[in-house]
């Protein structure tokens, strides 16, 4: 099993979040490129070639994986990023894909109990999306990060619950990422104590 790679990187005045990720499915290696939850741009190589030959086990995607993570990294660092993504998203073809939308519907008021709760809504085109699935990836301060899975309903809305301590919720973090039809959107959401 491959296991993703985040960073958070500062270059200028602009926070970069590098999310990498196998994607097993279409054997293809992808580092995704976030400002402020938004997906500014990718770099994806495919793996298939050599895995239908027998050349690519785990350990082998997982080094191509993290030293294509840090190629993304070290651009960022450089101020050459726009040369490292791929190309084929120009803004008219953006312009033309219809994308997933997320809502955090309950982002003043999320702990109670020492409970997060978070009630989303994942919409396309403005139309709620029945059965996306949402991946929580729940990082904190001095532990490991905590992984959980929701479908949407009907309405499009999802909720998700985790155990948490106000006092560490500065320090904490949650990014999802939504999954339909072989579309996602992905959202980092930086937490605060209530006050």
């Amino acid at each position: 099993m491959i296991f993703g790679f985040n960073t958070d990187i500062k270059h200028q005045d602009t926070v970069y979040h590098v999310q990498s990720e196998a994607r097993e499915s279409e054997q293809v290696l992808q580092t995704q490129v976030f400002v402020r939850g938004r997906c500014i741009g990718k770099r994806a190589i495919s793996y298939a070639a050599s895995a239908n030959e027998g050349e690519v086990g785990d350990s082998h995607k997982e080094k191509m994986l993290r030293d294509q993570h840090r190629q993304v990294l070290d651009a960022i660092r450089e101020g050459k990023l726009d040369a490292l993504l791929d190309k084929r998203e120009t803004p008219e073809t953006l312009a033309a894909i219809r994308e997933l939308e997320m809502a955090w519907l309950n982002s003043n008021s999320v702990h109670a109990s020492g409970n997060l709760l978070m009630h989303l809504r994942v919409t396309e085109g403005g139309a709620a999306v029945e059965g996306a699935r949402l991946t929580f990836r729940f990082a904190r301060p001095d532990a490991a990060p905590y992984y959980a899975q929701v479908l949407t309903d009907s309405g499009g809305n999802a909720e998700m619950s985790f155990q948490v301590d106000e006092a560490s919720l500065a320090e904490s973090s949650v990014l999802v990422q939504a999954n339909y039809s072989g579309r996602t959107a992905t959202r980092k959401f930086r937490l605060r104590a209530a006050g």
